[in-house]
């Protein structure tokens, strides 16, 4: 078992490890509201289930942009 599978709330460096994103890029989509991230004091915090439901919003998201895509192009043919 790891730390992922433990801990519901991340700090900026696990949820980077965790998104597979580098700790600037996680802090520049957390500031812009990109991600889901609360503040707590004045550290980034990040729940776990919350970056889970995200990411598959944006699967979601780019599953139907790529089927739009694909559509555009069979209509151009």
């Amino acid at each position: 078992m790891n730390v992922f599978d433990v801990r519901e709330v991340l700090d900026i460096k696990q949820a980077a490890e965790f998104l597979g994103v580098s700790t600037d890029t996680l802090y520049k989509y957390a500031c812009s509201g990109f991600v889901p991230a609360f503040k707590l004091g004045n550290r980034w915090r990040f729940k776990r289930s919350r970056l889970d439901a995200w990411m598959d919003g944006m699967l979601d998201f780019a599953e139907k942009a790529g089927k739009r895509n694909s559509e555009d192009v069979s209509r151009k043919e």
